[in-house]
């Protein structure tokens, strides 16, 4: 049944014409996006997929307000982004732990940075390292971590300062098949303990469909919207449906479109919505 046009809420992200130029050194203005154009409920996991040099990076940048897009409008809960917001966190593909700092301290940089109140925030960071999984290993340092162990205490240290908006930036992509396969089901395990809004960047397209909740697929540079995905697989997610017709339709799906893209194919980056 739908909402009542009362109980609508407006979305947690909202981008309406959003175009990103860099400057050219001299060879004129480089344009990276073109009228992105679209929204994220509260809540919901949205995997940016699309051909590799099509803005998607740029755009979480431009969402975590790190770089000012060139054009269009980002809003954060109905507010204009100008700014880095205190409640919009990165995860990135390197962890960029502190060598000295153990898995605690680590966790809580952004705290300290931020001025949180330390005993809470120590409190908060403990429960955290039990929330990704790393209980026994809060005084380790990061070169006695693997790969995958950084990667869960970078994702603590971006919960740490409970953020409205989480972004990501392939953060499995060092990962080796084994363990990137183990990441996932962690990120759908944590995510749905906390409900964060997620905007998740990803090369690898059973990821972004096995993760998400939808889709979003670009064009090639200048990056645009081609089209949009819902991913209707049961939550909560199980390794198992990446073997049902339904996850390997989407799959095939989105694959046959981001190969027009990179070879490309006909279509004006304007594709209707699936």
């Amino acid at each position: 049944m739908a909402p009542s046009s009362g109980s609508v809420r407006s979305p947690k992200l909202q981008l309406d014409g959003v175009g990103f130029n860099y400057d050219g050194r001299g060879r004129g203005q480089l344009e990276v996006l073109r009228d992105v154009s679209f929204s994220v409920a509260e809540g919901e996991f949205v995997s940016l997929l699309g051909p590799s040099g099509c803005g998607k990076t740029s755009l979480l940048r431009a969402l975590n307000g790190l770089s000012r897009h060139s054009t269009g409008t980002i809003l954060v809960d109905g507010h204009e982004l100008s700014a880095a917001r205190q409640d919009v966190a990165t995860v990135f593909q390197s962890d960029s732990l502190f060598p000295w700092r153990t898995v605690v301290d680590n966790i809580l940089l952004g705290t300290e940075l931020r001025r949180f109140p330390r005993a809470a925030a120590r409190q908060t960071a403990e429960a955290l390292v039990q929330l990704v999984g790393l209980s026994g290993f809060e005084t380790h340092y990061p070169h006695e971590l693997s790969g995958g162990m950084r990667q869960r205490v970078n994702l603590a240290r971006a919960l740490a300062v409970d953020p409205a908006v989480l972004l990501m930036d392939e953060p499995f992509a060092s990962l080796d098949a084994q363990t990137r396969e183990q990441m996932q089901g962690e990120l759908l395990r944590i995510w749905g303990a906390r409900r964060k809004t997620v905007v998740f960047v990803t090369h690898q397209i059973d990821e972004a469909v096995y993760l998400a909740d939808r889709v979003v697929l670009m064009t090639r540079r200048p990056g645009r919207i081609r089209e949009q995905v819902e991913v209707t697989l049961e939550r909560p997610r199980r390794p198992e449906q990446k073997r049902s017709p339904e996850f390997h339709q989407l799959v095939d799906h989105l694959a046959e479109a981001l190969q027009k893209e990179v070879a490309g194919g006909p279509g004006d980056g304007r594709g209707a919505d699936r």
